[in-house]
Order: structure tokens, then C-alpha cells, then sequence
């Protein structure tokens, strides 16, 4: 079965890395600017068209306010890139937000933050997938039709590229990410050059459309609601930022300087691109509508439901190169692909988030542990599969999704820099040294003013979006926070409970005596074998076991084991409705009973098979009775484990395919030497051998085992001859 499922896990994901090459997979900048930045710079090709949405509620002349809406995006763009360059240098162990208000405001206000971060990453997922799918459907109208599922199968694709590694993904996704912005820096260009110096008219495809205004003469509060709904419309561009922070573990050395620099030119080059499509958009006549449909007029007449609304910056770079231009299908495609990997901002930053909040004990712990290639890949499927009911429930709507948006990384934002100021606080208690001073009073006004504008934009953005759809993500909040509190409690329960005493306890006396029971159901070899085991104990008392389900078997079982002279008494258990565990069960509690201070050895006789399909073939009631006893405290379980010859069989395969080297894989030495070592290995273990295992109130105790069932065995199945 193993070698079924390795051979296109391999295809798929790639050989697996060894621990110690971990340092190859670190990115160098150029890399990491399109692993962890793809997000806020993708962000330029919807967020000004929120903008304008917003402002078309008031009709065309709410326009003009578009440029002032983009100065303050820009203003809260270099403030958060600031404070999070301070961020990145105080704590670079990768914590980010997590850590900053972790440490500095407590626990309750760390897990606030946490639950925002990962609200946040799935819609990171949501939001970039069917943006990209409704941009790559004004295209290709297969997708427009089933955008869905092709959303889905995106998602698929970029979970298996990330499973690969995140070196590895980095390169992939670098150049679409490189040629959009690229592109649009042309675009920028070639418009101002045509529109400054060759003077030339340049009109979006929309220009001629008019807006029907759902709210006509806004003025006073309405018009002050209104700006502010669009700001936190625009504030799109700036999720993603908090991802460097929370991945500089991911960088090369120095780290905090390479994540720095990275978080400076991400910012430089989002806010410029930004502004450049804003300006764009306004010298172009761009037009848009929430409600295309009934809101856009061309010549006083509805567009009607088969219109096709397209992005501002399609509409942009119609107007700038000319439609089915080079250069308009290359930003065309470049933009629906790298919305597609901005998602990838989110599949660094959950995994890594989700690994230190595993080792904080408030996720399970199987998120803590690197794949095969070296990536948290348990955190890497967790988001996937997030995104991907996300997705289904909201029908890869982007207008829908994106109203989700922005509230939870702005709770991280507010209280990471909030956090800060307590840490420079703290540091300047006890700092002497001037210089230092002077630097962290700097660092700390820089966190302040950050924490009070990120503040303002929070209530800005509760305020306008709540009532459209932003509860739906404080709910998420709310739901991440329990689930990770009692993940938490269950963990420290079980720490404390399975935590060794000082001094003696009931677990470190030894038991009175030492009670086997034998179970058996006929006599075979692996009834014997476990027999020859079981004596070998030399148990206070030994007995034989078993359950009368068909008496004509039970009275053969009792007439050979009379006519073998075995010495070991029989004790039969009678079993009226054809039940096997529960007899046992019962009987085996009622010798604790009897006797407190007795322990209860159970040895069960089992044969392993080799193949996959062979279990089906089996009734597997030796699994399931081990699994009941491990709940009953004070019994040992013993497993006594006979190969067949199938087992014999998947062995062998099992040490030829270790000597099997994969096309492509690193040698380890000549092949001589690795075949002796595995012939080595393969021989040292016992086809004899049984695994002990102590019981547990608890369902997440582990066992003990003496040694292994076998190196080619696929499993067990069943009580011997009740198969």
C-alpha cells in the first residue's frame, strides 16, 4: 500500500528533503518579494475598483474624491510598512502579530490576534482565487460558467505547488508576479507619456456609459459614511503586509534586514501602482456600478444582465495600449494569473502561524511537524481545505467574499502595534545607553502613531462593512478563538495529569501480582506461539480464554486442548447473543475488581498479512478489543504477532525498494555499502517479536512496545480463528 501511495506522491510533490538541508530552502529577496508580498501588490487590480464602486452609489461626481480616498490608503500604507519594519527587527523569531501581542499584552489578546490572522489567511485564499477566476472569465467564458468548480481546481493546484516547498513555489510564482508589475508600471508610464506629451485622447471602453445614482446630492453624514465605506474598500491594498513578519524565518541571513527591505519595496510598489491605476481610471472615464445591470445607461437604456463588468485595470489598459494589443493581452493574463498566486501570501503565512500556535499547545500538534519537503504541509492542507468550503458557500463571488475582508487583519494590525509601544515601554526602563534610547523612542512614536491610525480604520471598517458581511468573518474570529482555547485546556489537562511525581505514587508501585490471560479461539501456530510466550512471563497465574459463539467449535477446542495435555487451564465464557468484546470485556473488569491491585495481562495471538486487500478479507476484532481495553486502567495489552508468508513477501518488496534509488535522487555512498546497511537492518528484526502495551484512562495515551510487529507487515487482523 505504501509503495501504491509514495510512487505519485512523489510525482506530485517531489523526493523528500533530509532535516539538515533546510537551510537550502531559504529565500533570497528577489524571491521572497513575490512569495510574501504577492498579495498586497495583486491587491492594486480590485481594490481601486472597490473604490469606485463605493463612490458610483453617488453617481459620477463622487469621483473626484478618488484621489483623496487614495492619498490616505497611501499615507496608511507607508504607516503600517513602517511599523512592521520595527516589528520585523524586534521579533524575528517569526511570531509576528501572534508574538508582538503574545508577549506584550497577554495571552487572550495573542489568541485575538491569531484567530484574526487565520480568519484572514483563508480569505487571502477566497478573495484572490475567484477574483482571478472572474478576471480570467471576461475571457474564457467556460469559466464564468463554472466558476466554482474552477476556483476549486485552482486551489487544488496551488496547494500541490506549495506542498512542493516554498523555495520552489517562490520560483514558479516570481515571474508572473515580476511581469505584472511590470506591466502596470508600463502601463503607468506609457499613459502619462501619451496623455502629457503627445496629447492624446484615451477613453475606457465605459467612458460613454452613465451611472444611475442610487443616492443623489450626498451631503453631511451620509457623504462623510459614504468616503469612509470607500477608504475601507481601498484598504484591500494592504492585505498581506503582516505575512513578512510573520515569515522572516523563511528568509536568508541577515533576516531581519532581508524582511525589512522586502516590507520597503513591497510598499513603494504597491502604493505607486495604486495610485498610478486610480489617476488612470479618472483620466480614462472609467465607469463602474455595484448593480451593472440596472445601473449602468448607455444612451438612457440599461445594460442589462448580459453585460460583463470588467476590472478597472482591464478597462485601464484598454484605454492605454488598445484592446487585443501585445502588450494588453500580456497584463491581461499576467493579472488573472497573479491574482491566482497572491493567494500564495496566505500559504506561507497560515502554516508557519499554525506551527508556532501548535507549539504554544492551542492547534494540535500535527500542524507543528515539517512534510516531506520541508513545509509545514499539515497547515498547507488545513487552509485548502478552509478555502475551499469558503469558496463553495459564497459561489467564488468576489463582491460577495471580498465584504468579509480587511476586519481581521486590521484587529492584528491595531493590536501588534499596540503591543509594540509596551515593548519599547519596557526596553526603555532599563536602557541607559542614549543612542539606543533615541532609537527606541523612534521605533515607539512610529508603533504609536500606527496603533492610533490602524485603530481609527478598524472602527472605520466595523462600522461600514458589519451589515455587509464583515460579522461573517468576527464570527470565524469567535469560532478560531473557543476552538483554540479548548485545544489549549485539553492539552494542559493531559500535561498535567500525565505529568511523573516527585515522590511515590500508585503508578510507580509494583503490582501485588501479575494476572495473563491467553486468548484464543483454536489451536494454530500463532495460538501457540503466543502460548510459548505467555509462559515465558512467568505471570503469577496464567489462563486460557475464550468465548463460546458456536458450541460445536468450542467443544473442539476443549477436546484437542485435553487431547495436547497443554497446561494451562481453559476457562470458557459463555456468549449467548454471538459477542466476542464484550465477554472479555466484563471478565476482565471483574478481575480488577476482584482484585485492585492485580495487574491484568491480556496476551492476544494475531497473524499479519501483507497486502492492502487481504484486511478486507479479515474481521478485525483483535483491533477493535485492544481499543476497548485500553480504556480499562490497570491492564496490559501484549500483541503476539505471526507473519504469513504474504507479510514474508511485502518485506522483501519493502528492502528492494529501499535499495531502489529514484531517477534524479541524490546517492548516498555506492550502492554496495546502502544495500549491506539496509540487509542490516532488515535482518535485526524479529518475526517473533510482540508489542506490549500499557493501558490508559486517556484516548491519546501512547503504547509501549517491546518491538515491532515486523518490518513487511501491513497490519493485523483479527483474533486468531475468528477470522
Amino acid at each position: 500500500m505504501s509503495k501504491l501511495t509514495d510512487v505519485p506522491k512523489r510525482i506530485l510533490i517531489g523526493r523528500a528533503l533530509r532535516s539538515d538541508r533546510l537551510g537550502e530552502t531559504l529565500l533570497p529577496k528577489r524571491i521572497a518579494l513575490p512569495v510574501f508580498a504577492s498579495d498586497p501588490l495583486s491587491s492594486v487590480a480590485y481594490a481601486p475598483g472597490e473604490v469606485l464602486l463605493v463612490l458610483s452609489i453617488a453617481g459620477v461626481s463622487a469621483y473626484h474624491f478618488s484621489p483623496w480616498i487614495a492619498l490616505a490608503v497611501v499615507v496608511l500604507m507607508f504607516t503600517v510598512v513602517a511599523s512592521y519594519r520595527q516589528n520585523v527587527h524586534a521579533y524575528p523569531s517569526g511570531g509576528g502579530d501572534y508574538e508582538v501581542a503574545n508577549t506584550n499584552l497577554g495571552p487572550r489578546a495573542g489568541l485575538t490576534v491569531a484567530s484574526a490572522l487565520l480568519v484572514d489567511y483563508v480569505l487571502t485564499v477566497a478573495v484572490s482565487i475567484a477574483s482571478g477566476i472572474e478576471n480570467l472569465g471576461s475571457a474564457i467564458p467556460f469559466v464564468v460558467e463554472h466558476k466554482t468548480a474552477c476556483a476549486i481546481a485552482v486551489i487544488v493546484l496551488l496547494t500541490l505547488m506549495n506542498l512542493r516547498g516554498v523555495k520552489e513555489s517562490g520560483k514558479l510564482f516570481a515571474i508572473p508576479t515580476f511581469v505584472f508589475v511590470a506591466g502596470v508600471f508600463i502601463m503607468i508610464a506609457w499613459g502619462a507619456f501619451r496623455g502629457l506629451v503627445l496629447g492624446d485622447t484615451m477613453r475606457a471602453p465605459t467612458a460613454q456609459f452613465h451611472i444611475k445614482a442610487e443616492h443623489q446630492g450626498l451631503a453631511g453624514f451620509a457623504l462623510v459614511f459614504l468616503l469612509l465605506r470607500a477608504f475601507s474598500s481601498g484598504c484591500a491594498a494592504l492585505t498581506g503586509v503582516e505575512a513578512i513578519s510573520n515569515g522572516v524565518p523563511a528568509f536568508r541571513k541577515p533576516k531581519s534586514k532581508n524582511a525589512a527591505t522586502t516590507l520597503a519595496m513591497m510598499g513603494l510598489l504597491a502604493v505607486t501602482m495604486f495610485c498610478g491605476i486610480i489617476v488612470l481610471a479618472l483620466v480614462t472615464d472609467v465607469r463602474m456600478a455595484e448593480n451593472p445591470a440596472t445601473d449602468l445607461l448607455k444612451n438612457g437604456v440599461a445594460v442589462g444582465s448580459g453585460y460583463v463588468q470588467n476590472p478597472v485595470i482591464t478597462q485601464v489598459a484598454e484605454a492605454v495600449f488598445g484592446k487585443g494589443s501585445f502588450l494588453f493581452i500580456v497584463l491581461a493574463a499576467a493579472t488573472a494569473l497573479v491574482l491566482f498566486l497572491a493567494a500564495n501570501t496566505a500559504y506561507n503565512g497560515f502554516p508557519v502561524l499554525g506551527s508556532i500556535l501548535a507549539q504554544d499547545r492551542y492547534l494540535p500538534r500535527q500542524l507543528h511537524t515539517r512534510g516531506d519537503r520541508l513545509a509545514f504541509s499539515n497547515g498547507i492542507v488545513l487552509l485548502a481545505g478552509a478555502a475551499v468550503l469558503l469558496v463553495w458557500i459564497y459561489g467564488a463571488d468576489s463582491t460577495r467574499l471580498i465584504q468579509l475582508y480587511i476586519v481581521g487583519v486590521f484587529v492584528s494590525f491595531t493590536l501588534s502595534q499596540t503591543g509594540m509601544v509596551r515593548h519599547w515601554n519596557r526596553h526603555l526602563a532599563t536602557e541607559t545607553d542614549l543612542a539606543k534610547r533615541r532609537h527606541m523612542v523612534r521605533s515607539r512614536a512610529i508603533n504609536a502613531f500606527g496603533a492610533f491610525f490602524t485603530g481609527l480604520v478598524l472602527v472605520v471598517v466595523l462600522v461600514t462593512k458589519f451589515t455587509h458581511g464583515a460579522w461573517v468573518a468576527l464570527l470565524g474570529m469567535v469560532i478560531f478563538y473557543a476552538t483554540m482555547t479548548a485545544i489549549r485546556r485539553h492539552y494542559d489537562g493531559v500535561s498535567a495529569e500525565l505529568a511523573a511525581p516527585e515522590g511515590p505514587s500508585d503508578d510507580s508501585v509494583r503490582p501485588s501480582r501479575v494476572r495473563s490471560v491467553l486468548l484464543v479461539s483454536k489451536i494454530h501456530r500463532p495460538a501457540l506461539r503466543a502460548l510459548a510466550y505467555a509462559k515465558l512471563m512467568r505471570s503469577d497465574s496464567l489462563e486460557a480464554l475464550t468465548v463460546n459463539v458456536d458450541p460445536a467449535e468450542t467443544k473442539a477446542l476443549r477436546e484437542e486442548w485435553e487431547r495436547r495435555g497443554i497446561d494451562v487451564p481453559l476457562k470458557v465464557l459463555d456468549s449467548p447473543y454471538r459477542e466476542i468484546t464484550r465477554p472479555i470485556i466484563e471478565y476482565v473488569k471483574g478481575l480488577r475488581k476482584e482484585s485492585p491491585r492485580d495487574a491484568v495481562s491480556v496476551i492476544i495471538p494475531e497473524y499479519v498479512v501483507g497486502h492492502w486487500y487481504e484486511h478486507l478479507l479479515h474481521n478485525q476484532s483483535a483491533l477493535r478489543l485492544k481499543g476497548r481495553l485500553l480504556f480499562t486502567p490497570g491492564v496490559m495489552v501484549t500483541s503476539v504477532p505471526y507473519q504469513l508468508q504474504s507479510s514474508e513477501a511485502a518485506r522483501r518488496r519493502a528492502r528492494k525498494q529501499a535499495e531502489w534509488n529514484a531517477p534524479g535522487s541524490v546517492r548516498r555512498g555506492p550502492l554496495g555499502e546502502r544495500t549491506k546497511e539496509s540487509s542490516a537492518s532488515g535482518s535485526s528484526t524479529s518475526s517473533g517479536s510482540s508489542t506490549s502495551s500499557g493501558s490508559s484512562t486517556s484516548s491519546g495515551s501512547s503504547t509501549s512496545s517491546g518491538s515491532s510487529t515486523s518490518s513487511g507487515g501491513s497490519g493485523t487482523s483479527g483474533t486468531s480463528g475468528k477470522s
